[in-house]
């Protein structure tokens, strides 16, 4: 079991330290290390486990290991069509929820159904072999699973047209979400991520309504001591700023698609916020020159605020060459020297 930690004063430690290290969302790269497949790995915990591990190992500077941002996970445990592939992320297919009937008749899963189970022995996995650093459990955010169950496209418009089968579905997934986070807690995490870009896509009026008090209850049901939750947006969300910042996350991870000077100047100082290196279009596609130039600049930048922790803007993809991820690492230890 990992060791239980005090998250709060692991967070003010971060804010205090004047040596940060990098805390990228980066765990699928670590399935080229232990030899398997995206898709091996998004089917077996003890394989999420020991690629948790193996990044651990390469990267002993990464400030907190992160499990899988698999965004596929919950939705199929509700039922959704998942397509899986060899070295691309898993995609959730087609709409799963089309009529207010259908959305009343969805049932909730149990915690441990389909894929959960595993992720669930994954992140046990990983807590009893990383105990150097915190361990966060990726999960989906409330809004974001509710749109790939009813599509993206059209639950935009739905919550203008008929927004009570957006909030049937909400209300349903967020159920269960909280139940997760519970089971990922128990299982030993010290956080999860929880990951709500299709949200960023909202107007400032509708994420109030259909994002934040969702995203709050999974949060105030899981946070205490020993547990945070780390909000991320990874969407353009500098308009709907002040309603982030009111979800009240002891830590953000935002993406690239904004300034992050923007988010350090909204979010209290109080709060970690981590970003946002381009994650496709630097590190995937990149050259560890630009690499390197990118991070440099962002922390010249953003390092003036105490609270910003450098990061990539989202997920970092499973075939990123690791001369650029080691880019990444090298060029923060050169900036603060250590």
């Amino acid at each position: 079991m990992n060791m239980e930690r005090n998250m709060r004063l692991w967070l003010r430690d971060q804010i205090s330290a004047k040596v940060k290290r990098a805390m990228p969302v980066l765990s699928f790269p670590g399935g080229r290390l232990i030899g398997v497949s995206v898709e091996e790995l998004v089917k077996d915990g003890h394989l999420q486990a020991m690629c948790m591990k193996s990044i651990a190992e390469k990267y002993p500077r990464m400030g907190i290991a992160v499990s899988l941002m698999d965004l596929s996970v919950e939705a199929e445990a509700f039922g959704a069509d998942i397509v899986y592939s060899e070295d691309e992320v898993p995609t959730v297919h087609g709409t799963f929820i089309e009529t207010p009937e259908q959305a009343e008749a969805l049932r909730i899963p149990a915690v441990g159904e389909s894929r959960t189970g595993e992720c669930i022995k994954g992140i046990q996995e990983a807590c009893e072999q990383i105990t150097d650093r915190p361990v966060f459990a990726g999960m989906i955010g409330p809004y974001s699973l509710a749109g790939r169950l009813l599509d993206m496209t059209e639950i935009m418009i739905l919550c203008y047209e008929d927004p009570d089968i957006v909030t049937t579905v909400l209300e349903k997934v967020t159920g269960f979400l909280i139940s997760y986070a519970k089971a990922l807690k128990q299982a030993g995490a010290n956080g999860i991520l929880l990951a709500e870009p299709a949200a960023g896509l909202l107007s400032p009026a509708l994420i109030q309504e259909f994002s934040n008090p969702y995203v709050k209850q999974i949060r105030e049901a899981v946070e205490d001591e020993t547990f945070l939750a780390m909000y991320h947006n990874c969407g353009n969300v500098v308009p709907q700023m002040n309603q982030i910042r009111e979800v009240d996350a002891a830590a953000y991870s935002f993406g690239n698609a904004i300034d992050m000077e923007k988010a350090l100047q909204a979010i209290p100082s109080d709060r970690i916020v981590v970003g946002n290196i381009d994650p496709a279009g630097i590190l995937r596609n990149g050259t560890p020159e630009t690499v390197r130039r990118e991070t440099m600049q962002l922390l010249e930048r953003c390092s003036v605020y105490p609270n910003f922790i450098i990061s990539s803007g989202c997920d970092i993809p499973p075939m990123t060459p690791f001369e650029n991820i080691d880019a990444l690492f090298d060029a923060v230890r050169e900036f603060y020297g250590a």
